[in-house]
């Protein structure tokens, strides 16, 4: 498995040199630690700080997403890993403007962990800190223990919600709300096709046959559902979407925004024609599809498959959904 890089041990230190140059813009690096990136753009006294992370190796999530209308700041982690709390400290220190700082990450034990210890630092540093956190894969855990259940391509909305509501001027306990609201309307479901290889190893991460694939497969390969023949798009788009609409049931003329993202190695192709077949389910049962994304957003450096998120619109999540948004990695104007 090839790649495309100097020192193993230093992928990430050097991708982020590589980001920061090539964005300067938009984002730069913290002089009190390396792995604490915040936006190069100014922000207005008063107004509440985005603060998402995660590990590395999911790019464009999560340092991608710094920027306007997102989120202000990222505490990076090394590949499929958790920031510590000391980056994640130092950004929050950074973005914060008198109106305290939200915490946006996946429902990991690492994550929750030092997330948790960089809020109880902030805490004692005067900062008040609002944590969401994201577990919208379906195959992850049962509904009964939603709890459990890990983030994964749905982030992407939990970010975009929020810090849209943080630029409208919403206060600290409402955009924790409405992130906690984006994530309780939204569902993943995923396929995994082929592995990814970690550069320390070049190893897969795990196995599957030529002409197997694994329904639920998690972003770090984490096992799935099940694992089964390889099957036609549409077949898969089917168990996914069903999946998904078993969980969180739809009325007819109820709106929803549709997420097909890729892994990593997925060509747009496939993604389009797992489109089609989600949208086709969708409009059958009389469901209008508000706003729709399709591409690479989190990803799992070259895994091959895809997830298909849909979150469930109301009034108040159309309209963060629609804020404009100015990121190296998302621009929606």
């Amino acid at each position: 498995m090839k790649k495309l890089i100097n020192d193993p041990t230093y992928v990430v230190e050097e991708m982020l040199d590589g980001y920061v140059k090539a964005h300067p813009n938009y984002i730069k690096v913290l002089p009190e630690n390396d792995r604490a990136l915040v936006t190069a753009r100014t922000t207005r006294e008063g107004k509440v700080g985005v603060l998402i992370g995660g590990g590395s190796g999911h790019e464009p999530g999560f340092l991608g997403y710094v920027g306007d209308g997102m989120a202000d700041g990222v505490a990076v982690g090394n590949i499929f890993a958790s920031p510590p709390p000391a980056p994640i400290l130092e950004v929050t220190k950074a973005i914060d403007k008198g109106a305290g700082v939200v915490y946006l990450y996946g429902n990991y034990a690492g994550d929750v962990m030092n997330f948790g210890m960089a809020a109880e630092l902030a805490e004692m540093e005067g900062i008040n800190v609002e944590m969401v956190l994201g577990n919208d894969d379906v195959a992850s855990a049962p509904k009964e223990e939603k709890h459990r259940r890990r983030g994964i391509a749905g982030e992407l909305f939990v970010f975009k919600t929020a810090g849209a509501a943080a630029d409208l001027g919403y206060n600290l306990e409402d955009v924790a709300r409405i992130a906690r609201k984006a994530n309780e309307n939204t569902r993943s479901m995923g396929v995994g096709l082929t592995p990814c290889s970690l550069p320390q190893t070049g190893k897969p991460s795990f196995e599957l046959g030529e002409d197997e694939m694994e329904i639920g497969l998690g972003h770090h390969g984490e096992p799935g559902i099940r694992k089964a023949k390889l099957q036609k798009a549409d077949i898969v788009a089917d168990e996914l979407v069903a999946a998904i609409l078993e969980d969180m049931p739809l009325n007819e003329g109820e709106e929803v925004a549709v997420l097909v993202n890729g892994l990593g190695s997925t060509p747009r192709m496939e993604l389009y024609i797992m489109f089609r077949k989600a949208e086709q389910i969708l409009r059958e049962k009389g469901i209008k599809i508000y706003r729709s994304y399709v591409g690479d957003y989190i990803t799992s450096l070259e895994m091959g498959g895809c997830s298909i998120t849909i979150i469930k619109l109301d009034g108040e999540l159309k309209t963060m959904l629609d804020y404009p948004a100015d990121c190296p990695m998302f621009v929606q104007k």
